[in-house]
């Protein structure tokens, strides 16, 4: 398992797990706990130097179980802290000298009510501030206002940006370091809000009725059909590329 409470590393790793792993096996493992990860984005952290796995004379990456492990220390700190990478690195670092280090306070998601930093996994209405924004997703103040300008990112009704918002502007950000421009994701955009529309009209007789458990059962109707949706989506165009990831 990679998760532990505190999010450390995990001890006790069967022998198996330490032989080396090629990039996809080690996608496939952080998938469990991070959907959105992708091979780019363990590409990228390697660059920043989050993580160093052994080459093979022919410069294929090999990694550690300890290696999958401080990914997702990385990967989880990011999620639910929103902090810097260069905040995690320092961070991390320290710890592998034996240092105490006490994770920084900076960034979280806040409730809008009372100011308290959301648990993560806990349904509450939580926003962060555009500062934090940037700081979760490594972007300058010109690329937020440019993702806005296309509709990609959008702040709450009561300013702010949600949690999901964040995990927006990180993905069109990774994205962005293929090349793909905002304006190429216009598409991508009119798409969700087409399957939105359709998501919302098979559950808005149930919203609108007047038994409390049959509007608790739209959502979670709602919430189904969103990930049935993306599932979809997203097996449709592995399938037009020829790609397998198993």
């Amino acid at each position: 398992m990679l998760r532990t409470p505190t999010g450390g590393a995990v001890t006790g790793t069967a022998t198996a797990d330490e032989r080396p792993m090629s990039i996809g096996t080690v996608l496939l493992r952080l998938r469990d706990e991070f959907p959105e990860v992708t091979i780019s984005k363990i590409r990228f952290l390697e660059a920043e130097g989050l993580v160093e796995p052994q080459r093979t004379p022919s410069g294929y990456r090999k990694f550690r179980s300890a290696d999958v492990e401080r990914l997702a220390q990385v990967l989880r700190m990011q999620r639910d802290h929103y902090l810097p990478l260069k905040v995690i690195r320092e961070h991390l670092d320290a710890l592998a000298r034996g240092e105490q280090s006490a994770l920084p306070a900076t960034g979280g998601v806040r409730d809008l009510v009372g100011g308290r930093e959301a648990e993560p996994g806990r349904p509450t209405a939580a926003r962060i501030g555009r500062a934090e924004l940037l700081a979760a997703a490594e972007v300058s103040e010109s690329d937020l206002d440019e993702w806005e300008s296309y509709g990609l990112v959008a702040p709450t009704a009561e300013g702010g940006y949600d949690a999901e918002m964040v995990t927006v502007a990180k993905l069109v950000a990774d994205l962005g370091r293929f090349g793909l421009e905002p304006r190429h994701l216009r598409a991508m955009r009119a798409a969700a809000d087409r399957e939105a529309g359709l998501i919302e009209q098979v559950v808005a007789p149930l919203r609108r009725h007047r038994n409390p458990q049959t509007r608790a059962h739209a959502e979670a109707t709602a919430k189904e059909l969103a990930e049935l949706s993306v599932r979809l989506h997203s097996s449709l165009v592995q399938t037009a590329l020829g790609i397998r990831l198993h």
